[in-house]
């Protein structure tokens, strides 16, 4: 964690803040799971760690299509969970306790990335996310970069290709541009859903409800 940050548990205690839940949206890309793990056979390949006789051009071209895909990806969960910070830092503007922490965006970043409640962490385990922690910073790193993912061509190879490296140090050259409360699970809670599984949770409650 930065050196200026604070921590808020030694002034909440044991008492818990429900924050909205986080909705993760679906989002389209021209390549399916076999076209990027070509592109990881790719990088593999060019580090020699795999045998191949493609030409080295050709490998070259598939890791940054994949690479690509992967930038447009984290893209779309980075407006998610930005959207997700924004909702939540409106409840703590709201709540005369909370407003006067010096809670920022970044506290709420570090609670993605840090100190998530188990549910969410076993929620996106066994949505087959291995290392959440890796995906929400380096979608925060690019969403901060970009608010719409330019084409292909306007990337160069280099970032392409170490797009991730790009991305961990703008998350935390981010988080280090302001002074904030530290937060973690012990006092603020919220669920994960993806965005279908959440609209028919809303529809069956809805349905519950009586006529009025």
């Amino acid at each position: 964690m930065p050196e200026n940050s604070k921590n808020a548990q030694e002034v909440l205690g044991k008492r818990v803040w429900e924050l909205p839940p986080l909705i993760l949206h679906p989002f389209a890309t021209e390549l399916g799971p076999a076209q990027l793990l070509e592109g990881s056979k790719a990088a593999l390949m060019l580090c020699g760690l795999l045998p191949g006789g493609d030409d080295r051009d050709d490998l070259t071209r598939k890791l940054l299509h994949s690479r690509y895909a992967e930038v447009r990806m984290l893209s779309f969960v980075g407006k998610d969970l930005r959207r997700w910070i924004g909702q939540s830092m409106e409840m703590v503007r709201r709540d005369e306790e909370l407003s006067a922490l010096g809670i920022r965006e970044q506290s709420f970043s570090a609670l993605l990335v840090y100190h998530p409640p188990a549910a969410v962490m076993e929620k996106l385990h066994k949505w087959g996310v291995a290392k959440p922690e890796s995906v929400f910073s380096r979608a925060l790193g690019i969403s901060a970069l970009f608010r719409d993912i330019p084409r292909p061509e306007q990337f160069s190879d280099d970032f392409l290709q170490y797009y991730h490296r790009f991305a961990d140090h703008i998350f935390v050259c981010e988080q280090n541009l302001a002074s904030f409360t530290e937060i973690t699970s012990a006092n603020f809670s919220f669920d994960l859903y993806a965005s279908g599984e959440y609209t028919r949770m809303l529809e069956a409650e809805w349905g519950e409800q009586p006529p009025r």
